[in-house]
């Protein structure tokens, strides 16, 4: 843990999650590296899933909220074929289509299949999913044995792109297509339902059988660090670059920084009103804070502190 007179750490981290690991292992073995309790991550990936997690550590854990809401990129593999319980390779499978079915699915129906699942789209999320229904997640009510029902709900799938098509036969003879695809998408979609939809649209069914979030927002996987691979907690990214990642930014000077910093509003001469956060980056290169901008005053969303809490 860091000592009394140093402040715990503070910043963003890139992880590649490897497969197994669940999102709250990756939290945990980040805590014990950089001796801090507090971190989170922004958005969960499945333990079947790998590619990019994102971490905030200290204060910094503020502009994950932010963060979710960002778009992402994945890669994944669909098989058509057979349904599970989970919609991915997790769950049970619910039987499997005849061949002289799977014979019928030719490379143009797959194609033609995605377009409806393009655009602006109403999609039922997967029963296994930590949407909470009356208090309790959708998976745990789904392990127990009762029944869920979710509503649909408004997403974009930016891309979704055919990448390869492969045809074979499992150990058991079972035949089956793998559709390689990259999809580009909205915060909330859930790529597994994609692949459910795809195989019911088909008729043959199917479900994920490989998953990987290689962007969010501007964030990429190739900036990544290996999760399994890290025997010290890295370099973190600072809070004033990765607020330029996300939001327009104003510059303060001293007084304007320190004024912010209490709460107060601040006069920006010639600012644009803007809605949306903006962050206010003060001397020193520090993220004082998130703010809205009205007739050239600000209004504060969010401020971060100017020392991180001790552990």
């Amino acid at each position: 843990m860091a000592s009394p007179t140093t402040p715990a750490p503070n910043g963003i981290v890139l992880i590649d999650k490897p497969q197994g690991f669940t999102s709250h292992d990756a939290v945990a073995r980040m805590r014990r590296l950089a001796g801090t309790r507090k971190v989170g991550h922004a958005g969960t990936l499945d333990p079947m899933a790998t590619g990019l997690l994102i971490l905030g550590l200290g204060s910094s854990t503020r502009l994950l909220t932010f963060i979710v809401g960002l778009s992402k990129e994945y890669l994944a593999t669909i098989r058509l074929g057979s349904s599970s319980t989970t919609d991915d390779a997790q769950g049970d499978l619910l039987g499997f289509a005849p061949q002289s079915q799977l014979d019928r699915v030719t490379d143009e129906l797959i194609a033609e299949g995605i377009i409806p699942l393009t655009g602006e789209i109403e999609q039922v999320p997967s029963t296994f999913s930590a949407i909470k229904v009356d208090g309790k997640r959708a998976y745990a009510l789904a392990r127990e044995g009762e029944s869920v029902e979710l509503k649909a709900r408004a997403v974009t799938i930016h891309a979704f792109e055919i990448l390869g098509i492969s045809r074979g036969v499992d150990e058991a003879g079972n035949g089956f297509i793998d559709v390689d695809v990259r999809v580009e998408c909205s915060s909330g979609t859930y790529i597994r339902a994609l692949a459910r939809d795809l195989g019911f649209k088909l008729g043959v069914g199917g479900h994920l059988t490989a998953l990987r979030r290689t962007r969010i927002g501007s964030f990429h996987v190739s900036d990544a660090h290996d999760l399994d691979k890290l025997e010290h907690a890295p370099e973190l990214l600072t809070p004033a670059d990765v607020a330029r990642g996300i939001f327009p930014v104003v510059d303060l000077n001293q007084t304007q920084a320190l004024e912010l910093s209490q709460g107060k509003k601040v006069f920006l001469e010639g600012f644009p009103d803007s809605a949306e956060p903006v962050a206010a980056i003060g001397p020193e290169d520090r993220l004082v804070g998130l703010i809205t901008v009205k007739k050239n005053q600000s209004r504060v969303v969010v401020n971060f502190p100017t020392e991180t809490e001790k552990s």
